[in-house]
């Protein structure tokens, strides 16, 4: 009895979204319906070795061998608490009262300014989206504008509610 007897790929592969995990889960279940890892590589266009790799790692640790491991990389040149403090200096300044918006060169010049390192606004981008924020922003608010007027200005009837027609003179 081998390990890829009692599991059923397909509705593994249909759940998973990580791309690179259903092309090793699509790996197995050619193997397992007979195929040799040659043949797989083969079908799937990959390497013939990423196969016997996956392979071993599944024989060895089952699915869990299956999942990426982290990679190294340089390390962030901020901490834990730095991090801690450009996000919040983030939720404190993205939204002005007097309009305008908070620009990824404004946060690049306070981690400069604030603890002493320089960062391209790509990697700003980059810091914001791995402490979960998006970049994705209403439109600013002008300084003079006011709730009341545009309330009133709503009230105006112009024809356009079909509920509420607006009777034309002639």
């Amino acid at each position: 009895m081998t390990p890829f007897d009692h599991i059923d790929f397909k509705p593994l592969i249909a759940k998973e979204t990580n791309g690179r995990m259903r092309v090793r889960l699509m790996a197995l279940s050619h193997i397992k319906g007979g195929a040799n890892n040659a043949q797989v590589a083969r079908n799937l266009h990959i390497s013939r070795r990423s196969v016997n790799d996956w392979v071993k790692r599944f024989y060895e640790s089952g699915l869990n061998g299956l999942k990426e491991k982290p990679r190294s990389g340089r390390p962030c040149a901020l901490n834990e608490s730095q991090l801690g403090q450009l996000s919040q200096y983030v939720r404190n300044n993205s939204v002005k009262e007097n309009g305008g918006r908070l620009k990824a060169q404004t946060l690049a010049t306070y981690v400069a300014d604030e603890f002493k390192v320089n960062y391209s606004i790509y990697n700003i981008y980059r810091l914001l989206h791995q402490q979960g924020f998006s970049w994705i922003t209403s439109g600013s608010r002008h300084p003079k504008q006011s709730i009341e007027v545009q309330e009133t200005f709503k009230k105006i009837r112009n024809g356009n509610d079909h509920h509420d027609p607006v009777e034309c003179e002639p």
